[in-house]
């Protein structure tokens, strides 16, 4: 008999159809006598409750009909004292007066049930309705109660009444199974007229225990017999598993050896069922399992190579070149192309140039440079080629929607196509490649913001001072000159105030151009500080930094700058201060030249004053 077999007929004959039987066929017939003998003892409760209800409401519609025949009622100044009146005298416990929607008076109790109404008849005007209620809620419920019995009492979502605490404050079904306080009940729910519109909902809970001790012994009988089926299975299984256990011991002894990294020795297979079978299969994993170990082996080789390559790029990542470099090594390696290339640009205005290349391109260019074509303009992959070579490209970025790629990278291989693996691949090594190149760029563009005013382009504050330290140091060594030019644009907060800080900052943007322009290639020119800038000249004595002065002021003196409301231009005009230094005091250069500009603003303005130690010599207009 073959494995299948087996477990199917242990199943089958010793689990799976004694159990299912007996157990669905005799529980079901237990639980159905309950539930029965519970439904009736419930309906029977609900009759007594309907009846008593029905008697309270018809003794109301007499006391009703008493109360009506009361004229004291039919004056509004004491109809409520009067009725509250009639209600203590005879016993009622809440009494009402309304005429169609509206209360005219209502006294007693609000849990009132049962109510019973009557009609006061007025000549030529509306008829009043009289409605009266001899119980109250509580004592309507504590009517019914009983052993195993509970009763709730409620109207328009409010508890009037209830014998326990568990049903207040909660909906119960028309008629079903509730647990209450931990007690399973069966639960009919009646429907009675009350005071208001809303009718008074009567719910009767009777107890599933109560009807449930004429089951017990039914119950003792069908788990009597579901033990013994329970015993029979269970012996059949202890036959059933030291059947099977001598044959998943060979298969257990063979897991081991693999575990242990042994495929030398099969698992030895007899007969020819499914045990059989999956000996077989087990043997045919081993030698897979083999093979794949040795492919493990190549891959870590790999693996190790990689890991090089990271940490090369640890080293690498602030070097362009080298980021391109590394980038287009491990797309060549990880798709295994025979050779490609890495193209990017220098700005985001420039054409492509080809950064890196690896491997021989010969016979390949044009299907290089087609494929290229295509994932630029797809803006995912780029694959050209035939029978004999394949060529796969993709684009390097862009970072930000709507701009262009920063570059693209393309491998070629001949005799196979790249697969989706390799695409997938690709893209990864793309993505990085792209994030790790704009890492570069940032870096340097956050350097170059440290140390350049944002508004005129020029060198800031603090490189301005880092830059003349310098200088001043190789005055000191070598004894060289050096000299500064500080530059203030005249009347510039009148610019300001007139034509406001947007047009002030264009002014700020070409003069600053216009000292850059006429600035050496050797000298720094920095903003001071507001409207001032300032030149530092090495290498040059007080003479030629005048000559370079004379012509930065004559040069904005020529400047015109168009106003921004559009009705015509701004002349501008600037003064200037000049002074050299072969001593290397720092403060006292600046001095002088601050000393300087502050001669030839007094003076009036556009200008070039020459610091000296005595004097001072003025150049320029005015």
């Amino acid at each position: 008999m073959s494995f299948r077999t087996r477990l199917t007929s242990f199943f089958v004959l010793i689990v799976v159809v004694p159990m299912v039987a007996i157990g669905f066929l005799g529980f079901r017939l237990i639980s159905d006598s309950e539930t029965g003998k519970a439904d009736a003892r419930a309906s029977g409760l609900a009759s007594a409750a309907m009846s008593l209800y029905q008697s309270d409401a018809t003794a109301a519609r007499a006391d009703a009909a008493t109360v009506a025949r009361d004229p004291a009622l039919l004056r509004p100044a004491t109809r409520r004292q009067r009725l509250a009146a009639l209600a203590a005298s005879t016993g009622l416990a809440r009494a009402t007066i309304s005429q169609g929607s509206a209360t005219l008076a209502d006294v007693g109790d609000r849990t009132a049930v049962a109510p019973g109404a009557a009609t006061i008849n007025r000549a030529g005007r509306a008829p009043l309705t009289v409605t009266v209620s001899e119980t109250t809620a509580a004592a309507y419920a504590r009517g019914l109660d009983g052993h195993g019995v509970e009763i709730a009492v409620a109207q328009d979502g409010r508890t009037l009444a209830a014998t326990t605490a568990g049903a207040r404050g909660r909906g119960f079904p028309s008629r079903g199974t509730v647990t209450v306080d931990g007690t399973r009940y069966r639960a009919v729910t009646l429907s009675f007229p009350g005071f208001g519109p809303a009718p008074v909902q009567v719910t009767v809970l009777s107890a599933l225990s109560a009807t449930s001790s004429s089951t017990g012994s039914s119950q003792l009988l069908a788990a009597a017999f579901i033990l013994v089926f329970l015993l029979l299975a269970l012996c059949f299984s202890v036959l059933a598993s030291r059947a099977l256990q001598a044959q998943l011991g060979r298969f257990l002894a063979a897991a081991k050896r693999l575990a242990a990294g042994d495929f030398s020795a099969p698992v030895p297979t007899s007969g020819n069922d499914e045990f059989a079978a999956l000996g077989h299969e087990f043997n045919n994993m081993s030698d897979q399992l083999a093979a794949r170990m040795d492919e493990l082996s190549a891959e870590r080789a790999r693996l190790r190579e990689s890991i090089r390559r990271i940490g090369e790029a640890f080293a690498a990542n602030l070097d362009r070149q080298g980021l391109v470099e590394l980038a287009l090594n491990t797309a060549v390696d990880a798709v295994q192309a025979d050779c490609g290339r890495l193209s990017v640009r220098a700005t985001p205005d420039e054409p492509l140039m080809e950064a890196v290349r690896e491997g021989s391109f010969d016979g390949l260019a044009d299907a290089v440079y087609e494929a290229e074509r295509l994932a630029l303009m797809d803006g995912e992959f780029g694959d050209f080629g035939d029978e004999q070579i394949s060529v796969l490209a993709a684009p390097l970025g862009p970072i930000a929607p709507q701009e262009r790629a920063h570059g693209v990278i393309a491998v070629a291989r001949r005799g196979r196509p790249f697969t989706r693996d390799d695409r997938e691949l690709l893209k990864s090594l793309t993505t990085q490649a792209t994030f790790a190149l704009e890492n570069v760029e940032l870096h340097y563009q956050v350097r170059r913001q440290a140390v350049t005013d944002e508004l005129t382009g020029l060198a800031n504050h603090g490189r301005f001072q880092d830059v003349l330290n310098s200088e001043m140091e190789q005055v000191r060594r070598y004894r060289h000159p050096v000299a500064l030019i500080m530059l203030d644009i005249d009347n510039f907060k009148s610019i300001n105030d007139t034509y406001g800080h947007q047009q002030g900052d264009v002014v700020l943007r070409r003069v600053a151009r216009v000292v850059s322009e006429k600035s050496r290639d050797a000298d720094s020119a920095a903003r001071y500080g507001g409207e001032e800038m300032a030149l530092i000249l090495p290498h040059t004595d007080l003479d030629g930094a005048h000559a370079i002065a004379e012509r930065v002021r004559e040069a904005v003196e020529a400047l015109r700058v168009s106003r921004l409301d559009g009705q015509g231009a701004l002349q501008i005009t600037a003064s200037v201060g000049v002074a050299a230094s072969a001593d290397g005091d720092k403060e006292r250069l600046i001095a002088d030249a601050d000393a300087a500009l502050y001669e030839a603003k007094r003076t009036g303005k556009n200008r070039t004053v020459r610091a000296r130690s005595d004097t001072a010599d003025v150049f320029g207009g005015e």
